[in-house]
């Protein structure tokens, strides 16, 4: 399970400009924003990052000043692999450490959708016993009943992260993951290709589907 929400995409006209910075050619932008304070591509500016996207990672570079904040909410499992993009991201997490013990353990805490049936009743069987040390815990304060709860923890715990990425490492990931065999990766790819104008910049993403 996976969740991308509060999708931002800013600095689409700054990128633009600095991608004209070669050759001068700041007078031939024609990029605006409409009345709702989105970004538009005029067609020069749109034809220009067409163009220099086509034309492979050292000139694409303006992409790398296209920036993306969204609150992602997936396992841990899929956390450690998203870890991997480090370089030039940035994500506030959901703590366990401090928040574990503040609310009731339940099964929605957990991506369980993927889990067999006898799957499904042992997850049920730890919800439950991680429950029952967490209440102790509250009660007592006791320092080895809260690292239980840590060590007990399944990698199918969901936690939430705000992260925030340039469309450059958005499309490192997409390349690398987009046939991976985690579920989870093809969401994240079905969004990335969703993003304002990413489509246009990169038309092998049209169409994708896992």
């Amino acid at each position: 399970m996976i969740t991308l929400e509060r999708t931002s995409v800013v600095n689409f006209e700054n990128a633009i400009r600095g991608a004209r910075n070669p050759m001068n050619s700041w007078n031939r932008m024609d990029s605006s924003f409409d009345e709702k304070g989105n970004f538009v591509f005029g067609p020069n500016d749109l034809d220009l990052a067409k163009r220099l996207c086509k034309a492979g990672n050292d000139h694409r570079k303006f992409i790398r000043q296209i920036f993306i904040s969204v609150d992602i909410t997936a396992p841990i499992y899929w956390w450690k692999e998203y870890d991997t993009y480090k370089v030039g991201t940035v994500a506030n997490s959901t703590s366990t450490m401090h928040k574990i013990h503040s609310k009731p353990f339940e099964m929605d805490d957990f991506s369980h959708d993927h889990l067999t049936e006898e799957g499904e009743a042992l997850l049920k069987k730890i919800v439950d016993e991680l429950e029952v040390i967490r209440l102790k815990y509250v009660e007592t304060k006791d320092k080895a009943l809260w690292y239980s709860m840590i060590q007990l923890l399944p990698e199918g715990y969901n936690q939430m992260r705000t992260c925030t990425f340039s469309y450059e490492n958005a499309v490192a990931m997409f390349g690398a993951r987009c046939n991976h065999k985690l579920k989870e990766w093809h969401t994240f790819c079905k969004w990335v290709t969703e993003l304002p104008y990413m489509t246009e910049f990169f038309p092998d993403m049209e169409g994708y589907e896992p």
